[in-house]
């Protein structure tokens, strides 16, 4: 894997895919290997995909202050990143956590910028909240897939602070579309991705001022894609239409049947939306 320097010193590595202009990726988690991510479906067709595995996570270098984990101090990296390729500008992609990151980016750097694709995004950075009864509306969607009834259970336990251990692992199958052997691997595979110490300071104290990245955002003309999830536990179709209203140049697709990872739930349908957007 190709590797670069921040500016504190501590070695990035990111993962590039297919041929093309170059579209730089931002994974989730928070602070996940952006193996995760795969090549998006088959999005590398139709563009360069360049994948940013995070500080402390999949390749990159444990930094020396754990405080730099911080999603305001991650948009120093992105730029490391567009400075180490050599770009002007560019298009940037990202997903879930990742979409806080890529609006603290937009926030600050607007001019380096072209177009930017947010799939399934987290709203912690503009502070939309996300209410406990919308999760349940969006579960209830599922209710006739046989896993249901423990998942729900498990789900009621969580919102309701009676959460146990094995609550989150029995609400998995909310998150993908199709509770397949394929999506069943994905989910076993992220506990051994993620940097948990590095996804608590993620979203720390001071890492988001929601009112001035909402005022910026307001002002970015760039295009931008929100991609929501039809049945998306964690980010449901009505917050995501609520962050697309924050944006003058914004439009908001919703892939039906898809979860949380809608380039596995239907891979053909993603990338379809998501390259004629970046065409």
């Amino acid at each position: 894997m190709p590797t670069f320097s921040a500016h504190d010193g501590t070695q990035l590595a990111y993962r590039v895919f297919g041929d093309g202009p170059p579209l730089i990726c931002l994974p989730g988690g928070p602070m996940q290997d952006s193996v995760y991510l795969g090549d998006l479906g088959g999005l590398s067709a139709h563009r360069q995909l360049v994948m940013l595995d995070l500080r402390g996570t999949g390749r990159s270098a444990i930094p020396e202050d754990t405080a730099s984990y911080r999603c305001d101090h991650l948009v120093d990296d992105v730029d490391a990143l567009r400075e180490h390729l050599d770009l002007e500008r560019m298009d940037l992609l990202a997903h879930s956590a990742g979409a806080n990151l890529a609006a603290l980016y937009a926030d600050r750097h607007p001019e380096y910028v072209s177009k930017l694709a947010l799939i399934t995004p987290s709203v912690m950075a503009v502070g939309i909240a996300i209410t406990a009864g919308l999760r349940r509306e969006t579960a209830q969607l599922r209710q006739d897939e046989p896993w249901f009834p423990a998942a729900f259970a498990a789900l009621e336990a969580i919102t309701s602070g009676k959460a146990t251990d094995d609550c989150w692992q029995a609400i998995a199958p909310f998150f993908y579309g199709r509770w397949d052997a394929r999506a069943q691997a994905h989910q076993a595979a992220e506990d051994g991705q993620k940097n948990k110490e590095a996804a608590t300071e993620f979203g720390a104290e001071g890492a988001f001022d929601p009112d001035a990245t909402r005022a910026a955002l307001a002002r970015f003309g760039g295009p931008v894609l929100l991609l929501a999830g039809e049945v998306d536990l964690n980010s449901p179709p009505r917050a995501t239409a609520e962050f697309t209203e924050l944006f003058r140049n914004a439009e908001l697709v919703m892939q039906s049947g898809a979860g949380h990872f809608p380039w596995l739930d239907d891979p053909d349908r993603f990338v379809a939306t998501t390259a004629a957007f970046l065409r």
